[in-house]
């Protein structure tokens, strides 16, 4: 689906900053509402969106267990 969004996790990216992240959220929230930049008026969704994914994805890479990594 999100073709430019790539793995966050080991042993694919060994130092993932805020900004990855973030990044990849951003990259999602574009590719599902069909927006690059949405309007004034759908701003506020489109940025709460980004960040409960960017949270989330947070969530999901510090509970992940990587078998055979470090």
């Amino acid at each position: 689906m999100c073709r430019s969004i790539r793995t966050l996790r080991p042993p694919y990216a060994e130092a993932v900053t805020e900004q990855d992240v973030h990044a990849a959220a951003l990259q999602y929230v574009r590719k599902v509402s069909g927006f690059r930049a949405p309007a004034a008026h759908n701003q506020a969704a489109f940025d709460q969106a980004v960040e409960r994914i960017t949270a989330a994805t947070e969530d999901l890479l510090e509970s992940l267990v990587v078998k055979g990594s470090g």
